[in-house]
């Protein structure tokens, strides 16, 4: 029995070899043959594979190249914002000292030259220093001394210009700069005068003096007896060899009852807006 089972092994053995030899000899000779069916194959299996590839590849690059164009418009947009505010902010200046250069033009263009003024610019206004004071940039070397009068260019209603406004005093004078208080401080007092303002048992005109009071942002009051007329649009000036116009009345408030009248005036320069003034000196 083991004589048989030994020799069926062989067989096998020998069988197997034989076909190992025959398949050997047959893809000698048509090697060709098979390496194109598998080429074939090969390349029917792999071309929807390198089709699939070559679209994604391209989509992908597509997205890459939306996102480089992206960021450069977007670079592109923020350099031309940049320029674009250089500009608005270069003209903007040019714009302010066009408008700087006309405003000291028209300041300096109806001086007296018998009156010598300085002029200077202000530092700082009522919103940014204490309630109705300014700070000018000239001082004890420009020849500024305490108790000088400040004047501002004023404008009547229509907005034309109507001349140098006293506005204010030199309080206090430092070296390059001093402090202004404006006439319309709360609680100032400055002698102003009513001119050709006739009583009702006068027949000719005349200058009534009397006092203003400040109240504050370029606004005054006064108080006079009930026998003198006064209107809304009547002038005050301050008193002197050149009266200036100091304030218009805007509104008179009287009662029978009470043997004065009280008059509400305001200045003609807004002085906010204000940029220069100038000091008699």
């Amino acid at each position: 029995m083991s004589y048989l089972l030994d020799k069926k092994i062989k067989e096998k053995k020998i069988l197997k070899i034989t076909l190992g030899i025959v398949v050997l000899i047959f893809l000698f000779y048509f090697r060709a043959n098979i390496f194109d069916g598998l080429s074939s194959i090969s390349q029917g299996v792999s071309h929807p594979v390198l089709v699939l590839g070559n679209i994604v590849g391209e989509k992908i690059k597509s997205v890459g190249s939306y996102f480089v164009s992206k960021n450069s418009l977007y670079q592109q947009n923020q350099k031309l914002q940049a320029d674009l505010n250089f500009d608005e902010a270069r003209m903007s200046n040019y714009d302010s000292v066009v408008a700087d250069n006309a405003s000291l033009k028209e300041i300096l263009g109806g001086k007296d030259p018998k009156t010598p003024m300085v002029l200077a610019a202000i530092l700082a206004k009522p919103n940014q220093s204490p309630y109705d004071t300014l700070v000018i940039d000239a001082g004890l070397a420009q020849g500024i001394k305490t108790g000088n009068t400040v004047f501002a260019l004023g404008y009547d209603p229509t907005g034309k210009a109507i001349g140098d406004v006293p506005i204010g005093r030199i309080a206090e004078v430092y070296q390059n700069s001093s402090k202004v208080i404006l006439f319309s401080s709360p609680g100032e007092t400055t002698e102003a005068v009513i001119e050709n303002n006739p009583a009702p048992s006068s027949s000719q005109g005349g200058n009534v003096f009397t006092e203003l009071t400040g109240r504050g942002g370029g606004n005054f009051e006064m108080i006079l007896p009930i026998d003198l007329t006064v209107q809304k649009g009547n002038q005050v000036d301050l008193p002197g060899t050149n009266p200036y116009l100091l304030a218009i009345i805007e509104t008179v408030i009287s009662d029978p009852r009470d043997p004065s009248i009280k008059a509400l005036l305001q200045s003609p320069v807004n002085v906010q807006e204000l940029k220069f003034v100038e000091v008699e000196i």
